[in-house]
């Protein structure tokens, strides 16, 4: 992927995770934002993985406790088409598929959770 196409998703990860936080009003958004730049790479350059059927069994699998990272993970996930802007702006919220401590929905590209 061009250089300067990672470094824009990587700002969207960023952007979408301080966002997410802000809205919530809850978790803090440093970790998400500082490692959006290696999540984004891992996400356009590394895994292997068929955005059609996520439960394809040769995919690679990214584990991540999420916690706080969780928006970090919840952003590349959207900016991949799993998540919608509104389940994002729906962070923490009850009954959201965004719940920041992620249950597993290996669909969705969430394989562990915490």
């Amino acid at each position: 992927m061009e250089k300067n196409l990672v470094t824009k998703a990587a700002d969207n990860v960023r952007i979408l995770s301080a966002a997410m936080v802000e809205k919530a009003k809850s978790g803090h958004p440093g970790g998400a934002m500082g490692g959006a730049d290696f999540v984004t790479v891992l996400y356009s350059e590394f895994l292997n993985f068929d955005p059609s059927d996520m439960t394809w069994i040769n995919r690679d699998r990214f584990f991540l406790d999420p916690g706080h990272m969780s928006p970090m993970l919840y952003s590349i996930l959207a900016l991949n088409g799993f998540y919608t802007m509104d389940e994002l702006a729906n962070f923490r919220q009850w009954g959201s598929p965004t719940p920041g401590h992620p249950e597993v929905e290996p669909a969705r590209g969430v394989e562990n959770t915490s």
